[in-house]
């Protein structure tokens, strides 16, 4: 069975920062690591918005990218298949956990790790992390 990591989470196995290398031991215990086609487009967005913020410079940038890239066609992390379906279990995941903040691209992250049947979740945002539980995932917290 797969384990399951969000972006939030996978950020840390390519910028320093606190819980990296709890990340990367959880990922090399694990027999898969699978994430969406979400994380392709939200890896690059935090890499930007983190040279923005001053937080790592272009050539941090550039090199994470490229070993995000890398790691990528090497199948380190699987990029599960689209399914339109997602959509539409992700909007009515945030009905069943109505008390929580959960952001659309969050719900489109626990859809695919339900559907797919994810044996964890990774994550380091909070509110996600919540909201797993709440939808029963089990959950690696790395915040």
């Amino acid at each position: 069975m797969s384990a399951y990591i969000d972006t939030s989470a996978l950020a840390k196995c390519y910028i320093r920062e606190p819980r990296s290398l709890d990340v990367l031991d959880w990922a090399d215990a694990q027999d898969e690591v699978v994430t969406s086609p979400l994380t392709l487009v939200e890896f690059r967005c935090v890499l930007a918005r983190r040279r923005r913020a001053q937080q790592i410079d272009l050539p941090l940038e550039r090199v994470a990218l490229a070993e995000f890239d890398r790691d990528v066609q090497a199948n380190s992390w699987r990029i599960q298949q689209d399914a339109p379906s997602l959509f539409l279990e992700a909007r009515q995941l945030i009905d069943l956990v109505p008390e929580l903040p959960l952001r659309a691209l969050d719900a489109l992250h626990l859809a695919y790790a339900r559907h797919f049947g994810a044996s964890s979740f990774a994550t380091a945002d909070k509110h996600q992390a919540e909201a797993a539980k709440a939808l029963g995932l089990p959950v690696a917290i790395f915040y």
